[in-house]
């Protein structure tokens, strides 16, 4: 079911992913609302993408968006993953600027005037840099800190260090995006590739306001370090290379030893069986990892060759029928 909605034309429009999130969604709506007319006074939309939530995120943004028509919201027909969701609130935003952020306001809105600012001095990025990130486990802290320190090292783009997602990026820089059609999506890495002229602005990440964190184990956000990785470097399939380079060097160092000891050394039990069994054990094991990481790769070029949409929508609330075409159009021509 849709409805139209009434014809903006905001200057700032703000994303944001959501995924059971029901307790948070009317505090987000009442900060950024008083940011947003108090401090920026600018015309702005708020979109809420509901990822297939099972709770009834999708009622409390239809609730929003008849209380205020500056509400937008998108409902998919399942999870499709945060990435994808911010997909496609930049396939609907209308403003001339996108700040994109967590619904659960750990992302201050408070932080949005700063943003604004310096896009007002002709920056197209402007990203959120974490001073300190409140009410998170030391696990989280250090894995997030290793992560964003190895992806720095081992990709072709600057992706500044200790940044999520919370960033305000030009209409062109979100055109820029747009014309980005990969379905293994890392936009914390696709914002620095378009390039343009970017800058951050420090901020204290807040605790969660409700709920519990999406990414909060090794099982979720392995998938997510994977995308960026595979998306951005070809550091795993060179190290497959040069690993069986370097066994092989180390294989015919091995067999003039062997030889040399056969002929002139003393009789040695290391040289029997158990020898052999570890040794093909071994490269068994750097084998089946190399495959492993080719797999990897494989596995995307046929996610991205199969050519389906990103994502399908059930609902959405306070968008025209002109603007839903101009979306299923473009959508047909990633």
């Amino acid at each position: 079911m849709n409805d139209n909605g009434p014809q903006q034309n905001p200057t700032i429009s703000i994303l944001a992913p959501v995924y059971n999130e029901e307790p948070v969604l009317p505090e987000l709506y009442r900060r950024v609302r008083a940011v947003m007319d108090e401090q920026v006074a600018e015309p702005w939309e708020l979109i809420l993408v509901d990822d297939g939530s099972r709770d009834d995120s999708a009622g409390v943004i239809a609730a929003l968006h008849a209380q205020d028509p500056r509400v937008k919201g998108i409902s998919f027909s399942r999870n499709f993953g945060f990435q994808i969701a911010v997909t496609a609130g930049l396939d609907h935003a209308q403003g001339d600027a996108v700040i994109l952020t967590d619904a659960d306001l750990q992302d201050p809105p408070e932080v949005y005037p700063r943003m604004i600012a310096k896009w007002r001095e002709g920056y197209d990025v402007v990203y959120g840099t974490r001073a300190s990130r409140e009410g998170e486990t030391w696990f989280k802290l250090f894995t997030a800190k290793l992560f964003y320190r190895l992806i720095y090292r081992i990709t072709d783009i600057d992706i500044p260090l200790d940044t999520g997602d919370f960033r305000l990026m030009d209409r062109r820089v979100v055109e820029a995006i747009r014309e980005m059609p990969e379905r293994n999506r890392f936009l914390r890495g696709m914002v620095p590739w378009v390039g343009f002229k970017q800058t951050g602005v420090t901020y204290e990440r807040h605790a969660r306001f409700a709920g519990e964190s999406k990414y909060s184990s090794v099982r979720q956000m392995l998938p997510f370090a994977l995308d960026a990785i595979t998306g951005f470097s070809y550091l795993p399939l060179q190290l497959a290379t040069y690993l069986g380079f370097g066994l092989a060097a180390l294989s015919g160092l091995a067999i003039i030893l062997v030889i040399a000891l056969r002929l002139f050394g003393p009789s040695d039990p290391l040289l029997g069986q158990a020898t052999t069994l570890v040794t093909v054990l071994f490269l068994g094991g750097v084998q089946l990892i190399s495959l492993g990481i080719i797999g990897e790769y494989l596995g995307r070029i046929y996610d991205e060759v199969k050519g389906r949409p990103l994502y399908l929508t059930d609902r959405t609330w306070g968008f025209s029928e002109e603007q839903r075409q101009q979306i299923a159009t473009r959508r047909q021509l990633r």
